[in-house]
């Protein structure tokens, strides 16, 4: 990664409670990877409660609950400290709007706590709306958290970029995973400091099935894609991402995850026939 700049990763396990500690974490503090990106759209052809979902949770990756500012006060009692600043908070609304723009999204929404944490939320969302200032073209909305989780559920159509500090985005984007299929379809993205990117699949290491040729490959090949995209390589990214979409399109090599029945070779050949055929 200090060579290249731009990675591509697996999922990686973390002991809960023990041993050591997240290298997901690792990565993020080592990079800085401020911004997390998660893409969450309806696959054609895989049929989920809701149809036509096409949103972007963009997450503080760095700070928050998730600094690992720990101590135990007295036996049975444990304070964890949420660390909020300002520089992180305008990066990464920076970030929101800028890929709001980029990507011609109309809207931006912060989603926050500020009613409760008024200090720490209220400085996070204080950011978002100075920033929002600089960019009149892109609409602000701003919304607490239990509010957008339930109008998620009702209505996912209604919501295009939003940006959150870390915890609320772990919680939330998995929200959203699950509304298009789970961590299995959906891509990441953790975008750094300095032109560094690591993109990655969220989804667990799925020991039970290690070996069994049953996993489904669609949450990697889809971050690759992205990477691609981050790289300026928009036509190798195209076809790659035509090819996952026509497979799962036809329902002839899904994965059981998927509702199929076919193995993960299975599945990864039909998509690597599409790609030949894109070349031919």
């Amino acid at each position: 990664m200090n060579r290249n700049k731009i990675g591509l990763k697996g999922p990686l396990a973390t002991p809960i409670g023990k041993g050591h500690m997240s290298l997901n974490l690792a990565l993020r503090k080592e990079f800085d990877l401020y911004a997390n990106v998660r893409p969450c759209k309806s696959l054609e052809g895989y049929r989920t409660v809701y149809d036509d979902v096409d949103l972007v949770t963009i997450r503080e990756n760095t700070e928050g609950e998730y600094s690992g500012i720990e101590h135990e006060i007295v036996d049975g009692v444990v304070q964890s400290i949420k660390l909020i600043t300002r520089e992180a908070s305008m990066r990464v609304a920076e970030f929101a709007f800028d890929f709001a723009r980029n990507n011609n999204r109309p809207t931006v929404t912060a989603v926050h706590k500020a009613n409760i944490m008024r200090m720490s939320d209220g400085l996070f969302l204080r950011c978002c709306r100075e920033v929002a200032e600089k960019h009149r073209d892109v609409k602000f909305r701003e919304m607490y958290l239990d509010t957008v989780c339930l109008n998620m559920v009702q209505d996912p159509t209604q919501f295009d970029v939003l940006v959150m500090p870390n915890l609320y985005g772990d919680i939330l984007s998995d929200l959203c995973a699950g509304l298009v299929g789970g961590l299995g379809v959906t891509p990441s993205g953790n975008i750094g400091a300095g032109g560094v990117a690591i993109f990655e699949s969220v989804h667990g290491t799925a020991p039970d099935i290690a070996g069994e040729d049953k996993a489904n490959p669609t949450a990697l090949l889809l971050s690759a894609v992205m990477m691609l995209r981050h790289m300026q390589l928009q036509e190798h990214a195209h076809k790659i991402e035509s090819a996952v979409l026509n497979v799962i399109g036809e329902q002839k090599h899904l994965t059981g995850d998927l509702g199929g029945g076919a193995k993960c070779s299975e599945f990864t050949a039909a998509i690597c026939e599409k790609v030949q055929q894109s070349g031919d």
